[in-house]
């Protein structure tokens, strides 16, 4: 017999999302956040001669600079007021995260609830200013640094840089969690999602264009569109795999009635930690390519030269420190988010069990044993969808925005959109079935009020 969810996931139409009215406006608001987000990747910081600029992005474009490109959705070639993007809160919540295992007063906050997640989430927008104001100044000391590139170079080119580089990335700090709260949840990896799509159309005419006057042949145009299609089903596949514990629950009585047991399963993603690992990765490089990307002279010395070499895009150096830092967060992540000791306790409290695993620390010490397993897998995968295609593009020329990295952003995020927008329906289902029961049960009380009425009237009829 088909169960309650499956019933309500074959019931699901256009009819159901039409009345949908509160998911509709949810997903107005999140579409019309983008659209401000994406607009602002247009508006470019004053003062910046853009034919300098393009010259000099142009030269860092196949290198970490590029993938840092990807993330802020194309502001840093037109060094827009979002051309640190979402990147420095990003690496103030991996600080906090960090922190939080480490000193013992921020354990206690986590462990709060929700006042003390909102103490953390305040220090880790203090953190975002911090990271951002720091980034921001070495942005400009280099842009004022550079010949030719500023207009009117000085104080207070670098002041209004400072101060318009933070205040995007914290307008999209703000935007991010106002699309979390209000729209359809998800907000940074959305935004990061936005900046993503809006560039693939461009990417895959380039690859299309160079197939067409030569640069590579069309065999390779066609491998590569192929890999891409096998790809994406391969992240789906991996995405939506898991691996369930059988849960059972013994026979319990309440009152006079005896409740025969049941058995469940708990699903462990084979990917828990999601698309956060590579974007965690990718913050971490963002330090060596602000500081090489623009050099105060104009001119790169010899130690950035090297650091460039060593961190360019396909580079050993690249792949090695890149992919680490993906396996890194991956297992951090992962811990983060999935307790094991705690799942254990929940299910110990509610009587659940699995079969041949006493309840308790050794359950937690199982299930421990299976997430560290099918995590070792996840990060692989992470790996290899992340860099495996970059050794490959890195020698064609491709834009960065066709390579591993950004296809696992798009897919994965998308699935969590759909699920996201499948709740909100399912909720919009049951609200409806509730409604028809009291209405239903309103019916049946007028009728059951109104019977002995009619009863006594016909009876006074007859006497």
């Amino acid at each position: 017999m088909a169960s309650a969810a499956e019933q309500l996931a074959a019931n699901l139409s256009f009819s159901t999302f039409s009345k949908a009215t509160d998911l509709k406006k949810r997903l107005w608001f999140t579409l019309m956040a983008l659209i401000v987000y994406r607009l602002g990747t247009y508006i470019p910081v004053p003062g910046i001669n853009p034919d300098q600029l393009a010259a000099a992005f142009e030269q860092q474009s196949q290198g970490v600079l590029g993938l840092v490109n990807m993330f802020a959705g194309g502001a840093v070639e037109r060094l827009a007021i979002f051309a640190l993007g979402i990147m420095p809160y990003i690496s103030a919540s991996i600080i906090m995260q960090l922190m939080t295992s480490v000193v013992p007063t921020l354990e206690q906050l986590k462990k709060e609830g929700e006042q003390g997640r909102k103490v953390i989430n305040q220090y880790t927008r203090y953190g975002t200013v911090l990271l951002g104001t720091a980034q921001a100044y070495g942005i400009a000391l280099g842009l004022n640094g550079s010949e030719g590139m500023v207009t009117n170079p000085g104080w207070f080119f670098i002041l209004t840089t400072v101060v318009t580089l933070v205040g995007g990335t914290m307008f999209l700090m703000w935007l991010g969690e106002q699309i979390t709260a209000r729209g359809i949840g998800n907000g940074i990896s959305l935004i990061i999602f936005a900046g993503i799509v809006a560039a693939l159309p461009g990417a895959l005419a380039q690859l299309l264009d160079a197939g067409q006057t030569g640069t590579i042949s069309t065999l390779t145009m066609l491998a590569v569109l192929v890999s891409i299609v096998l790809l994406i089903a391969f992240i789906v596949f991996i995405e939506r795999a898991q691996r369930r514990l059988l849960i059972q629950y013994p026979k319990r009585q309440v009152g006079n009635k005896m409740f025969q047991g049941d058995s469940s399963h708990l699903p462990l993603k084979l990917n828990t930690a999601g698309v956060i690992p590579p974007i965690f990765a990718s913050s971490l490089l963002l330090l060596p390519a602000t500081i090489t990307g623009f050099s105060s002279t104009g001119v790169q010395s010899d130690w950035a030269a090297m650091i460039t070499a060593f961190l360019g895009r396909g580079q050993p150096g690249y792949l090695l420190f890149y992919g680490s830092m993906i396996a890194f967060f991956a297992f951090f992540y992962t811990a983060i988010v999935f307790n094991p000791k705690d799942t254990a306790d929940n299910l110990k409290s509610h009587g659940g069990f699995i079969p041949g695993i006493r309840p308790g620390e050794r359950t937690a010490e199982y299930i421990d044993y299976v997430l560290t397993r099918i995590t070792v897998l996840g990060a692989l995968y992470l790996v290899f969808v992340c860099l495996l295609p970059e050794m490959f593009l890195t020698g064609l020329g491709i834009s960065v925005f066709l390579g591993g990295t950004s296809l696992l952003i798009v897919v994965s995020v998308t699935m969590d959109t759909v699920n996201q927008v499948q709740s909100h329906l399912f909720a919009q289902q049951y609200e409806g079935l509730i409604q028809k029961s009291k209405l239903r049960g309103a019916k049946g009380g007028r009728s059951a009020t109104k019977s002995p009425v009619r009863g006594g009237k016909s009876g006074r009829r007859k006497k």
